[in-house]
């Protein structure tokens, strides 16, 4: 695929969100120079050293963005070539497993982004629509020169195989095993992306698939990729379900729902679910609760994100569903990562043609960082499988 297509038209929607460059007076220079040198050393990463995962800053203003600004700082001044690093999973790994992030402290600016992710909803159904337009909407080719054939973004099942497309389809097959699918049944695929999963139903385990997504970009590629399937693909929000389903899944989607939704989105599925009708909820989780997500990945990739927690999952299912397993997938998002960046290095040229430096450095940023999460283990990707009103097959998901 041609990236530049699905990206034609659209550069001044990444150019309002430009890194813009700043001169923050925090420390002198030499103090600050000093204190970032030894956080980072803790982490066994040198700054100007000789190893790949070293960095090499390039702007001595590096150094007092990051202990003004934290992780956004730090992201924010990659953009901005300040500094470089030849392996940055490496970094992030290591960063990330010594806590470097827990030792800065926030400044005003991201305080005050605490207070208001606690005073308002950031997931309301009015907002629901901004990680759409500024992420999902991206462009269809944009995101099909990174993914695999079945345009699947999130984590694959890369058990027994190293071929990114070979374990998306393992994913969609687990997926299917574990709701019980059959011909005939009905199917209700919440936050369905780009279709894959419902075509993937359709075609090979003879279901009536509904896929819902609130992306424009993605309900035209579903729709053109499902002709001729029992499939249909609605503009619409999770709050505005309706009809009975025999089986429910939602992947990558919960974590676009906040916390002050939980409650909504479980009593939204428990609604069209018949009695005895499997649920699977597959998610990113935090090992712990956060008032808010990382202030770099919530301004330039998921826009009002936030990560759930195990236990705040099945707090929120409480009351609606019977938990009949948990599914922890997490290691298998370094390789589906790695691949993901391989793929947009392949065409960086286009995207660099279309967005400019900035955009490439950010999106690279973003697929490596969270590669290094996922190898220190801060981020898991747990598949819950729920059932109303519970079922009588002892241990029902041992499938694959």
């Amino acid at each position: 695929m041609n990236a530049r297509t699905g990206l034609a038209g659209r550069e001044g929607d990444f150019e309002t969100h430009e890194v813009t460059v700043v001169h923050p007076v925090v420390r002198p220079a030499g103090r600050a120079e000093q204190i970032v040198t030894d956080l980072f050393a803790e982490a066994d990463i040198e700054v100007n050293g000789t190893r790949p995962c070293d960095l090499q800053v390039h702007d001595e203003r590096f150094f007092q963005r990051v202990l003004k600004d934290g992780t956004l700082g730090f992201g924010e001044s990659y953009m901005l070539g300040w500094w470089d690093c030849d392996d940055l999973e490496e970094l992030y790994y290591r960063a990330i497993r010594s806590g470097i992030e827990h030792k800065v402290r926030p400044n005003a600016g991201a305080l005050i982004e605490v207070v208001f992710g606690m005073v308002l909803n950031l997931q309301s159904k009015s907002r629901s629509k901004v990680v759409a337009r500024r992420h999902y909407d991206l462009g269809n080719d944009f995101f099909g020169a990174m993914l695999d054939p079945a345009m699947q973004y999130s984590c694959a099942y890369f058990r027994g195989t190293a071929d990114l497309a070979t374990a998306q389809q393992m994913k969609m097959e687990l997926i299917c095993k574990k709701l019980g699918l059959q011909p005939g049944m009905r199917l209700l695929d919440i936050g369905c992306g780009w279709g894959g999963l419902a075509r993937f139903a359709a075609e090979n385990h003879g279901c009536e698939v509904i896929g819902i997504t609130i992306s424009e970009q993605q309900k035209a590629y579903a729709d053109k990729h499902c002709q001729g399937l029992p499939v249909e693909i609605r503009l619409q929000d999770y709050r505005d379900i309706d009809g009975e389903f025999d089986a429910i899944c939602s992947v990558g989607m919960l974590e676009h729902v906040g916390s002050r939704n939980y409650d909504t989105y479980m009593d939204a599925a428990c609604g069209c679910l018949r009695e005895g009708g499997m649920f699977l909820c597959h998610t990113i989780t935090a090992n712990a609760s956060r008032r808010r997500p990382d202030p770099w990945i919530s301004r330039y990739i998921f826009m009002n994100s936030e990560l759930p927690t195990a236990a705040q999952v099945l707090q929120a299912a409480e009351g609606y569903f019977v938990n009949e397993d948990m599914h922890n997938l997490g290691p298998y998002y370094v390789p589906t990562l790695r691949a993901w960046e391989a793929g947009f290095m392949q065409s960086r040229e286009d995207f660099r043609i279309q967005y400019g430096e900035q955009f490439v450095r950010m999106w690279r940023l973003y697929l490596l960082s969270c590669s290094g999460a996922f190898r220190a283990r801060s981020l898991q990707v747990i598949q819950f499988l729920f059932s109303r009103g519970g079922i009588d097959t002892p241990d029902p998901v041992r499938v694959c």
